[in-house]
Formats: structure tokens, sequence, C-alpha cells
């Protein structure tokens, strides 16, 4: 198991189960209990609950039960020493319940026939040969026959299944969802669906294709967080009624915020959420910031950490298909799809999926939200929408639906009539098509924002990455300790939370010193750069979705490597791209600069930040991809500077992609914290701007101060 690492068992051992002589209080199964289940509580605590948390969790508690009736059935020792292992498995148990009860998913676990899997057993196994116990030699898996079919990849997540066993459901209320029967009027007869998509061709009247929306009175508020008068707009929709969205405001003026407050507003809970995979962690984040009573849980893999009560759950199309069963019958009464262009293919599985969850909710649910969120202009390859009007509930495979029938006959009007066409667009605006462009609210937006966009490093290069870490902190810990023991006895100044934090920069300090030789692993440096090579796919398919709903887009990144997959990436998705980078004479580099601002079929140019962070302007875009993070405040600003300069007349977005839970985060809140200094030093402040070595220096320092918090109190690493 990862989580736990390597066990070093007892000495010599005696039968299964058995034990050689009574376990001290430091030997046998306690410690091993008492440690592990300290670990699981620490998780609960910090809010870091992991299908390793729940396998640890589930492995503690199935070995309490079998170390009870192992005591109780007469073990070895004298009748006050069974009673006194008693008590210290009641304690083990009494810390289960307790943190059970700050997370519910994992109450399933204590069930005695919960199905053990394969991370479970093989722990079960690890900790008992710990504690000194023989194991029989495991079982191989059995073989599926040759030529037999592959089984569908559907999975139930138990922390769905607790949540049914927690709260059954009784069957389904049909009665709850809307019935409107259509009364037959002149349209019956026509074929709708091509005139409908026609007259967002070919209707001249000049309307823009945005709903009425109700003023907002007064915006939204949260402690530090506001809505901009048009997001509060759409929440206000919400709250008065209205239940179909076609969300198609620009990138960059806050979609995620307001479907997360349009579903509050609707008290649409649970919430489904569906998401490309580059967003879904930022989906999370945001959910926790804008409706925090609210909460957010992501499907991951097979969906083992998921948690299965909370009110929102986010879920990236990837994996949408192994989980469509359970997802459609856990009683959800609202829907968004974010990126909603990806399900315009009717014929994919991803749509299919998509309109099939959306008509099961339909059927259950009275007034149901349903939100489609796309940046992709609304005028361009209008077939493509079709798959979106039917999630929304607007039409069906073959006719518009009742709401928008009636609306359509209102009108009078049939396709044969020339004014049909005008009418009917306006028609089909008003059954929920919000869109405004940067320009549009110009007045009401920052001029320049930096928008974070986390995302998860997943496979094996995701785990090396963060297990590399996890060996930098170790060495860390390890210089730590060295020089702590070195010390006199009174020579440690410790913090309220034990820890010499004198001592802490003086190792950080020598670590960085360090870091252009050999350190016998990886340095904050090395980190950096193989966080930035794997962050840059992810990266770079944002910059096609931004590509394809506003334009023209700037990608930044400070490695070879991440520039060359980046252009790899586009490649593949058939984006057309210029480059600058270092290598370039000058008339290359001039000709490439001039076909990303000329041509309009170049998309994207890619920039390295030491070769184009300066002289240049490509202010032709808005957007831009900060693919690795600066070591400086200032770079990352000069990077901007490329697009937000005198002349710029849209609103300027950088969306900097940041690997979470990685060291790449604190680097980002370092930058920040140095920007505030070097504001204050430009206001005539006698502070000193922060150099790349002051962020370096501190990310050492957070790094090793968390690994120094996160250890068992009162026993130091070696």
């Amino acid at each position: 198991m990862a989580r736990r690492g390597q066990r070093q068992g007892g000495g010599g051992r005696g039968t299964a189960r058995q034990r050689r002589t009574r376990p001290q209080d430091n030997e046998g199964i306690m410690p091993v209990l008492a440690k592990a289940v300290r670990e699981v509580e620490g998780d609960v605590q910090r809010g870091r609950v992991s299908q390793s948390t729940h396998t640890t969790f589930q492995v503690v508690a199935l070995l309490v039960r079998e170390e009870r009736a192992r005591v109780k059935a007469g073990g070895e020792g004298t009748e006050a020493q069974r009673a006194e292992q008693l008590k210290r498995l009641d304690g083990v148990a009494t810390i289960l319940a307790k943190t059970a009860a700050r997370h519910p998913s994992l109450f399933a676990l204590l069930d005695e026939g919960a199905e053990l899997s394969s991370d479970a057993k093989a722990l079960k196994r690890e900790m008992q040969e710990e504690a000194g116990y023989e194991q029989p030699e495991p079982e191989a898996p059995a073989e599926r026959p040759e030529g037999a079919p592959a089984e569908r990849h559907q999975v139930v997540p138990r922390s769905v299944v607790a949540r049914q066993l927690a709260n059954p459901f009784m069957p389904p209320d049909f009665s709850l969802a809307e019935r409107r029967e259509h009364t037959y009027g002149k349209l019956d007869s026509w074929e709708l669906l091509e005139p409908l998509l026609r007259s967002f061709e070919d209707a001249t009247d000049g309307t823009k294709a945005c709903m009425p929306l109700p003023p907002a009175e007064e915006l939204l508020t949260r402690p530090g967080r506001a809505l901009m008068p048009h997001q509060a707009q759409v929440v206000a929709a919400a709250e008065a009624g209205h239940r179909s969205f076609l969300l198609a405001d620009e990138p960059g003026l806050g979609k995620t915020a307001q479907a997360l407050l349009a579903a509050q507003a609707a008290d649409a809970y649970p919430l489904l959420v569906v998401v490309p995979n580059v967003v879904k962690t930022n989906w999370a984040r945001e959910a926790a910031l804008w409706t925090p009573g609210h909460p957010v849980t992501v499907v991951h893999g097979n969906g083992d950490s998921m948690d299965g009560f909370a009110d929102i759950v986010v879920v990236n199309y990837e994996i949408l298909d192994r989980h469509v069963g359970w997802l459609g019958n856990l009683g959800f009464r609202g829907m968004v799809v974010d990126e909603a262009h990806f399900i315009k293919n009717k014929s994919s599985q991803r749509s299919q999926h998509v309109l099939q969850l959306s008509e099961r909710i339909r059927k259950r649910v009275g007034r149901p939200l349903f939100m489609a969120l796309t940046g992709t202009p609304l005028i361009n390859d209008i077939e493509d929408f079709k798959a979106i009007w039917q999630f929304l509930g607007w039409i069906d495979d073959k006719k518009p639906r009742p709401p928008l029938m009636e609306a359509l006959e209102e009108t009078g009007l049939t396709p044969i009539d020339r004014a049909f066409y005008p009418a009917a667009r306006t028609k089909v605006i008003e059954q929920g098509i919000v869109r405004r462009r940067k320009i549009d609210v110009a007045a009401t937006i920052p001029a320049r924002r930096v928008a974070d966009l986390p995302v998860e490093l997943d496979g094996e290069e995701g785990r090396s990455i963060r297990e590399a870490e996890r060996q930098l902190a170790r060495r860390l810990v390890k210089r730590y300790d060295s020089a702590l023991a070195a010390r006199s006895s009174g020579a440690a100044v410790h913090g309220s939370d034990g820890i010499d934090h004198e001592l802490v920069r003086r190792v950080a300090t020598w670590e960085r010193e360090d870091g252009d030789s050999s350190t016998g692993g990886e340095n904050v440096f090395t980190m950096m750069q193989r966080i930035g090579v794997a962050k840059a796919e992810l990266a770079a398919d944002y910059a096609v979705q931004l590509a394809r709903s506003v334009g023209k887009v700037v990608f930044f990144a400070k490695h070879i490597e991440a520039m060359d997959i980046a252009e790899e990436t586009f490649a593949r998705r058939g984006l057309k791209y210029s480059s600058i980078r270092g290598n370039q004479s000058t008339t290359v580099r001039n000709r490439n600069i001039d076909a990303f601002v000329e041509d309009p079929e170049v998309a994207v140019v890619v920039c390295s930040l030491s070769a184009a962070g300066v002289g240049i302007n490509l202010q032709v875009a808005s957007n831009m991809v900060l693919a690795e993070l600066s070591w400086t405040d200032a770079e990352q600003t000069q990077a901007i500077d490329r697009i937000h300069r005198i002349g710029q007349d849209q609103p300027v977005t950088a969306w900097r992609v940041i690997a979470a839970q990685t060291i790449d985060a604190k680097v980002a809140e370092l930058i920040d914290s140095k920007a505030g200094l070097a504001a204050r030093a430009l206001d005539g402040s006698d502070g000193e701007v922060g150099s790349s070595a002051d962020v370096q220096l501190e990310a050492l320092v957070a790094l090793l101060e968390d690994a120094l918090r996160a250890r068992t109190p009162g026993l130091l690493a070696g």
C-alpha cells in the first residue's frame, strides 16, 4: 500500500492468528491499530478523506472486531490482561465511531457484510504481519475463461450505497414530474426542428441571443466575494422560477459561479455537474467558495474516494459511462453540463449518457434545474445545438416539447411565413439562452484578472510526482532532525506547535543552496519542472477550448518540453499555431508573431516565458493560458502585459493552471503574496520586492513545516 509504506513485522512468528507470547504495550496488534486509527482520524479532521482513508478505516474496524472475538474466546494472558486488551480495543472502536460521525461515508464500512477490496485485503495482511501473525499465501485471482466476453465496467461507489442505506428512497413519485398535454394547433403538422435551427442562421432582426433577465437589485455577497451585476441577473432569474439555461457567456465572465448560485437559488440539490476532466478540480474549489453550505464531492475513477452524502456531485465526461447507472437513481434535482458543446454529436456515447440522465431526472422530479454552459458562440454550427436543446428539455428527437411548442403557436405564424423565423428565434431565446461578451459588460468587470484553474495530475506521472515530493519532504525532515539533535539541550526555540521555526528556515536555506548540486533526489527546481511538463497537455486542452470559444489565445510555458507537448496537442486537435522561442532568429520570430496577429487561421501562439515575456505586442488576444508558474510575480505580470496593453479594448483574463495537492499550489500562493508586497513597495513602502529566491525558500519552508506537523506526535522521523 502506497499510503502506509513498508511495514516491518516482529521476529519469529507462530501459527496464523497466534502470537509467540503475550505482547508488550509496544508489540502486537494494538500499536498497529492505534497508529492506523490516528492516521484516519487526522485525515478526516483535515478534510483529506481519500480512498486510502476508507481502506484503512475498514481494515482497522475489521481487525478490532476479530481481535475482540479472539480475546473474549480466551486468548493468552490472565483475565486482567484480557480485560485491559478489551478496554484498549474499545478505545480504538470509539475513535472509529466518532470519526465516522464526522464523515458519514465511512459508516457503510462498519457493516460486517461490507465487501473487502483487493487493497483492503492487502492492507489487512500487511498489518497482521506487522503485529506478528503468520499469513497463508494469498490466492491467485480467478482468470476469465478465454474467449468469454468482458463485463461492462459499471460501478456503484460504496459511499453511494451507504447513502441509500441511510435514507432508503421510496419509489419515485412520477406525479411530481411536469405533465403538460399539448393542445393540437396548426403547427402540429409541421416539421419544426430545422426551421428553428435556420432561424438562428437567417433571422436578421438584430436582436441579441439573450433572454430578458430580471434586474439584480443587489449583489449577492459572501464574505470577501461578490457577484458582478451580470452574474447576479442569472441567479435572480433562477430565484424567480426559471429552470433551464443555455449559459453561453464568454470565458472569463464567471459561468461556474452563476451555475452554482442558480442551483442554490432553485434549491436544486442534490446537483449533478458533468464537466471536462481539466476543470473538474476547479468546480470543486468554486463550489466550496460560493456555496460552502452544500458539500461537494468529485468522482475520480471508480468513485472510491467520493462522498455519497454530498449535495454536489462533480463527474467528468471521460468516466461517465461507468457511473451512469447509479447517477440516474440518486435523486438529483438539478444537472449542469459544462463545455456543453462536448455533447454536440448525439450519436456519441457521452451525449447519449447525458441525455439519458437528463431524461431520468425530468421524469422523476417536478421542475428540475438544467443548465448547459458553453462559451461557443451560438451562431456557429447551429446543428450542434440539437443535443443541448434536448438536454435542456426544449425539444425531443422529433419536435419541440410542449412549453416551446405553445410559445411558437402564440406567434400565430408557420414556417411558410417569413416573419416566423425572427419570431421563432425570439421564442427559443426566451426558453433560457443567455449570451454576454466581455465587451458587453466591460464596465462591470476588472480590466485584467488572473483566474486560477486547479487540475489533478492523474496516472503514473502524477503518482511519481507526489512520491518525489514526499521524498523531498522526508529529506528535509531528516536534515531538520539531525540539526536539532546536534544542538545543545537549551538551544532550541520551539513555537506553540512544537516546531523550531528558525531552524526550519535554516534547513530550507541549506536545501535551496544545494539545489544546483546533487542532493540524492529531487529538488524544488526539478520538482517544478516535472510538474510543469505534467500539466502541459491539460493546459493545452484548456487552451483549445478557449480558442474554439473566443478566438485567439496566448499560451505561455517555461520549459521546452512543456512547449513541445502543447504544440503536439494543438496539432492533434487540428488547431493552427505559431511559436515564439529563445532559439529563433529575429526573422523567424517576427514572422511567427505576424502569423498570430494577422492570420485568422492561427488560433494559438506558444510562447516561452523567458523569450516572449517582454518586447512583443499580442493584444489581438484577450485570453492567456499560463501553463507553468513563474518564480516571481514580475515575470508573470510581464507575460500578461503582452495582451493587457494600450489599445486593448476587451478585459483580459490570464488562466493560471495549477497542479492541485502539490508544491505547485504553494508556489502560486507565495507568488500572490509577493505581488502584494511589490504593490506596497511601489506605493512608497520600505518593503523590498520579493525575488525568485524568496519564493523558492518559502516553498521549502512550507513543505518542511507541513511535514513536521503531519508527523505522529511524540515520534521523530529518521
